[in-house]
């Protein structure tokens, strides 16, 4: 903002008071945070900006939903840990990577941008219950820090509309709250079947993957998803254009060394020459035979056909219609209708502990009335990351009855051991608290 043309400084105050207008009409703490993490992108210039309240990351910058796991979500609370440490929390200041500890720096280094700034959302007595951090490749000047630090006045008291204190106590007689207090106690020792809901898909079982064979660009997909296929049937057509020229190539030369040696053979008894070249020519046939061979070979490549009967699983062929693929790239699966098993995904936060042979209850989207039975066969022990970007364990369970058709997805609920009531309602508050607090 230094060194603005005539007007720059109007514009940049219109959007001060834009900020502050969209802080104050937020109609939830949702909407504010959105606006906190993203509104100020066009002002400030920052890469990324993350709202943390309480010590927890609440918005990111281009984010809908916070992934409590994932790395840069706790890069960001780690660091906001170390400042309350120092004391540092309630000052707005550029964060010095010296106060971080040694994986705080590193994280830095991979997942946030060079510079970054803390601006803390204080209350009406001047504690900070949260803040911004601000990241950008530049530093931040003194009169954007001066901005800053009137909109964090404008997004703490705008969060604290929304989200004001509400102070809770009990008004019955003592003896009447130690009963109450008594009653939950029991019912809180009463033993639950533990359970937890995830998504899941239905997949093959034993299908057969068909990858591409060679590199190239595929011309036509011969069958549509879900389709029956016969054993041998045709499924991919690659384009075979440049395999084709490349096996007359090889034919042709093939013919001309065949040629050759011929010539020197005949020639052979009345000139020691001749004679002498035929082993040199004799190899030389070999070659070109064996590449015309492999020519062709690529050439009956070029159409993919079915090692085994079943139906084709897989999504969409315009997605690799006339597009370049890699040999071993996977096209689709062939697999038999009648043996599916169930795909399960269960987000790290959901975790709790399965034995092999557990129930799971399948409920399709498509049919969310009936149930399914399944039994848990295998447990992966490393999560990875999903499609959606969460972190979660793969589970596979093997149906009771007749399995529902392949690629329906629905809901999985899966049942562990029993545990009582109270275990049941706080494993995760617990897990959180063990989390933050180390104990």
């Amino acid at each position: 903002m230094s060194a603005a043309p005539p007007g720059a400084a109007e514009r940049v105050f219109a959007q001060f008071l834009g900020l502050e207008k969209q802080a104050r009409q937020a109609g939830s703490t949702e909407q504010l945070g959105f606006s906190m993490v993203n509104d100020g992108q066009s002002l400030l210039g920052f890469r990324h900006a993350a709202l943390l309240i309480a010590g927890k990351v609440q918005a990111l910058t281009g984010i809908s939903v916070v992934e409590p796991n994932a790395p840069f979500v706790a890069f960001v609370e780690r660091a906001a840990g170390r400042l309350l440490d120092l004391g540092l929390l309630g000052e707005a200041r550029p964060v010095d990577p010296a106060v971080l500890d040694d994986q705080a720096r590193a994280d830095w280094q991979d997942l946030s941008a060079a510079h970054a700034y803390w601006l803390p959302l204080k209350d009406r007595q001047g504690a900070p219950f949260g803040g911004l951090w601000l990241a950008r490749d530049q530093g931040f000047t003194e009169a954007e820090q001066a901005l800053l630090a009137q909109l964090a006045d404008t997004y703490a008291h705008a969060w604290l509309a929304l989200q004001p204190r509400k102070p809770w106590r009990l008004r019955w007689p003592g003896k009447k709250r130690l009963a109450v207090a008594a009653a939950l106690a029991l019912v809180l020792l009463v033993p639950v079947r533990q359970s937890v809901l995830a998504p899941a898909e239905v997949v093959p079982l034993g299908g057969r993957v068909v990858a591409a064979p060679l590199d190239g660009v595929i011309a036509e997909f011969l069958v549509k998803p879900n389709q029956g296929v016969a054993a041998g049937e045709l499924l991919v057509r690659f384009d075979a254009t440049g395999l084709k020229a490349q096996a007359d190539v090889a034919e042709r030369a093939l013919g001309v060394a065949e040629a050759e040696l011929k010539a020197n053979t005949q020639r052979a008894f009345a000139d020691a020459e001749s004679s002498a070249r035929i082993d040199l020519l004799a190899a030389r046939v070999e070659q070109k035979r064996a590449e015309r061979d492999y020519a062709r070979q690529l050439l009956a490549r070029s159409e993919v056909r079915a090692e085994r009967a079943g139906i084709a699983v897989f999504a969409d062929a315009e997605r690799l219609t006339g597009k370049p693929v890699q040999t071993g790239e996977r096209l689709m699966q062939i697999a038999d209708p009648s043996q599916a098993e169930l795909r399960i995904e269960l987000p790290v936060s959901d975790a709790i502990a399965l034995e092999p042979g557990a129930e799971v209850a399948l409920f399709l989207d498509s049919d969310p009335l009936n149930r399914h039975e399944a039994r848990l066969e295998r447990s992966a022990y490393e999560a990875q990351a999903t499609a959606a970007g969460q972190l979660a364990y793969r589970l596979d369970a093997r149906f009771v009855d007749k399995p529902p058709r392949i690629g329906l997805r629905g809901t999985a609920k899966l049942f562990g051991g029993r545990a009582p009531l109270a275990y049941y309602l706080l494993r995760r508050p617990l897990a959180a608290a063990r989390q933050s607090l180390g104990f």
